[in-house]
């Protein structure tokens, strides 16, 4: 199977497909899938995901975890001699299988060529840092010609790293790869924690869409005021959060030492962090699991206390669920959806985080967002809290009567609630859950 390329839409917010077709992105991070995974363990993987309703697992070439000299699970390693121009066959066929496979499934890859360490280690990595101008281009022009005939390929450049000082090699490295294809690609740059691919690269002709990394330090980072600053920029340009927080990761470990009764993220701070960004403008989301992206199992060296091995956690609750956000979107006209925080009246935008101690905000913890149809024929609102009621202005709806539904990020199930008359009205989300959708439709 064939499946058609992603590119951005005509009003510049989202992405779809060649035929006009609106591309929810909902991907998985998976930045160790090359590199530590066999063919077998990787149709598993791409199996389970693709079951769940993901289209996007992002990965790496030239992995995180001494991706240069660790070789693969075949025993192979990626470069010889650690020259980004020498690159080793047999590492390469075994990333090809896997693309092969994922477009099988119906998935696409978010490649990234390489780590972020690989182009500067001074911040934190294994490294070695390997990359120049002049190599940057010939790699990604090598990367460009192997998968010029690949359509399930959207790049991501960076891997965790700000592009401050080194926008020469990354720009070089996508012209690379745009004249390896003979085509311009979809691309996108992975920032480090708390940034986003626009602090250097928003005004690059090479860049499409922006890519947040909101992070694992904080409980409810505001990735609804990240997703915005993007939305708001122009040129115009999709925005998603590209790494938000994981699944079973430990909250804050980064910053100061991690204890147990600090916690980790559950599937419910994972779904309020999806629901925030897209009902923001987002144009889809990255979900990830911290035993996943590492691919962490009894042959591997645990990084930073995952709690499960990955073949376990595939099937983790949060996982499970990121398809009913996508489903929700695609029910409703897609690419007219909207920002629309001022439906939510009195409800004015919590403090951002000062410092390591404020890990903890109950109004950020709090924090509703709308979205809806600016042609006036739906609208969505996400409520943190079971009995959490919110005054809702109805004004920009069509007609003179709303239907109302809650909607279960859990179990995509719609509740009819009944219909009301246009104007201010009250709700109140039903208890259990812990959070909930509210629908309005006329």
């Amino acid at each position: 199977m064939s499946l058609p390329s992603v590119k951005v839409s005509e009003n510049g917010r989202f992405l779809i497909t060649e035929d006009g077709s609106p591309f929810f992105y909902l991907g998985d991070t998976a930045w160790e899938l090359f590199h530590r995974l066999t063919l077998e363990e990787a149709d598993l993987y791409l199996t389970v995901r693709s079951n769940q309703g993901f289209n996007v697992i992002q990965a790496v070439i030239l992995a995180e975890l001494d991706g240069l000299h660790t070789p693969n699970a075949n025993g192979h390693i990626p470069l010889i001699g650690d020259d980004p121009t020498k690159p080793n066959e047999y590492y390469f066929r075994h990333v090809d299988s896997i693309i092969k496979l994922a477009e099988k499934k119906g998935i696409y890859m978010g490649i990234l060529p390489t780590w972020g360490d690989k182009v500067h280690s001074e911040l934190w990595g294994i490294g070695p840092a390997i990359f120049d101008r002049s190599n940057a281009y010939l790699y990604g022009k090598f990367l460009g010609e192997r998968y010029r005939d690949f359509n399930n390929i959207i790049w991501i450049l960076g891997g965790d790293r700000p592009g401050e000082g080194y926008e020469d090699i990354w720009t070089s490295m996508a012209k690379g790869i745009s004249e390896g294809l003979g085509r311009k690609p979809i691309i996108t740059y992975h920032p480090t924690g708390g940034q986003s691919s626009s602090q250097w690269f928003h005004n690059m002709e090479w860049l499409s869409f922006n890519m947040w990394q909101s992070g694992h330090c904080l409980v409810d980072a505001p990735n609804w005021d990240m997703i915005r600053s993007d939305y708001d920029k122009t040129p115009i340009k999709p925005v998603i959060d590209g790494e938000p927080n994981y699944e079973g990761h430990p909250i804050d470990p980064y910053l100061r030492k991690w204890k147990p009764e600090y916690g980790r993220f559950t599937d419910y701070e994972v779904r309020k962090q999806a629901y925030r960004a897209v009902f923001s403008g987002a144009c889809g989301h990255t979900y990830g699991h911290h035993s996943v992206w590492q691919m962490y199992d009894e042959r591997y060296k645990p990084t930073t206390f995952p709690s499960v091995y990955w073949y376990e956690a595939i099937y983790a609750p949060g996982a499970k669920q990121m398809i009913h956000l996508k489903n929700l979107l695609l029910s409703f006209p897609y690419f007219t959806r909207i920002p629309a925080q001022d439906m939510l009246i009195g409800i004015t935008p919590p403090p951002s985080p000062k410092d390591i101690d404020d890990r903890i905000n109950d109004k950020r913890a709090s924090y509703p967002v709308a979205t809806r149809d600016k042609e006036g024929s739906y609208a969505l609102i996400y409520f943190t809290f079971a009995n959490q009621t919110l005054n809702i202005d109805t004004s920009s709806l069509l007609g003179h009567v709303i239907k109302a539904s809650w909607f279960d990020p859990r179990t995509g199930e719609r509740y009819y609630i009944g219909e009301f008359s246009k104007g201010t009205l009250k709700f109140t989300s039903p208890l259990g859950g812990p959070d909930w959708v509210l629908i309005l439709e006329v």
